[in-house]
């Protein structure tokens, strides 16, 4: 088949796949619901590859995301509802309105400008989007009703801390969150301890929205953060794997206090490293 860097081929393609008769027996199965997962994993693998400086891996992942919105809006096509092209439509538009500083007439903002008017956008498309709709028009507006819902939880948790801070609902220092924290670990400990696995979950949700609180009044990013240590994990814990293989080992074959071993030796040689850079 001929590479093309053109759009409609890669429409055609999924229009393809999804013919009745002669498309793909699993990708004619899917729905909006069982591709939802898909569409999350492929975008976080494009944060993966950006974590890891890695421009020809952050290729392909892009590519297999931009798969995922054709995909979607294939199926809303069969529906009647929308296609591809109102996909791109619908984000042009909002880029142009979003951007009069750019494409109409307010000029020479700063960065903090741009944040406020941008904000000041968003709050009007959101009481439209509620004016239109009936149902929703009905419900009072809370604090949290910016708060979208499709958000993975820990950058939703985070959305809703920012949220509730904004009128006043928050911690008066990072000492207080910090103290949080270790109530919240001692409720899980008791939770672990009745056996309950229920309250366990719901011990351990609490634990993780604190420490999302945590690094909002640290001024980090929980995503990152998280992203960050698990890429810690993965160098030092394939120093383990390399260091065993050397020895005609591996970690089902080794002991835990051989890996502790290494782990800590992993961990000084990454420490070392800093050091001198």
């Amino acid at each position: 088949m001929e590479k093309s860097r053109d759009i409609a081929r890669l429409l055609e393609i999924m229009a393809a796949l999804r013919t009745p008769g002669t498309g793909c027996p699993w990708d004619l199965e899917q729905t909006f619901a069982t591709i939802a997962p898909y569409t999350l994993e492929e975008a976080y693998e494009v944060a993966h590859a950006i974590a890891l400086g890695d421009l020809g891996d952050l290729r392909d992942e892009l590519g297999d995301l931009l798969l995922q919105v054709v995909f979607h809006a294939r199926m809303a096509e069969e529906q009647g509802a929308f296609d591809f092209g109102g996909v791109v439509e619908a984000i042009t538009d909002k880029l142009v309105r979003r951007h009069p500083h750019v494409f109409g007439d307010a000029r020479d903002l700063t960065p903090e400008d741009v944040t406020a008017l941008w904000g000041r956008i968003k709050a009007e498309e959101n009481r439209l989007k509620v004016a239109s709709d009936p149902d929703r028009a009905a419900l009072p507006a809370g604090a949290l009703a910016t708060v979208k819902a499709g958000r993975p939880a820990l950058s939703r948790a985070l959305d809703l801390q920012k949220a509730a801070g904004e009128v006043g609902f928050d911690w008066n220092s990072i000492h207080a969150v910090l103290d949080k924290i270790t109530e919240e670990s001692r409720e899980v400990a008791d939770a672990v301890t009745s056996g309950d696995t229920a309250h366990v979950e719901e011990e351990i949700g609490d634990l993780f929205f604190v420490l999302v609180n945590l690094a909002r009044h640290a001024g980090v990013d929980p995503e990152t953060a998280l992203r960050g240590a698990n890429a810690k994990f993965e160098l030092r814990f394939g120093y383990i794997e390399r260091a065993l293989r050397a020895r005609g080992s591996s970690p089902a074959a080794a002991s835990l206090a051989e890996m502790d071993a290494l782990w800590v030796e992993a961990k000084a040689r990454a420490n070392d490293f800093r050091s001198r850079s």
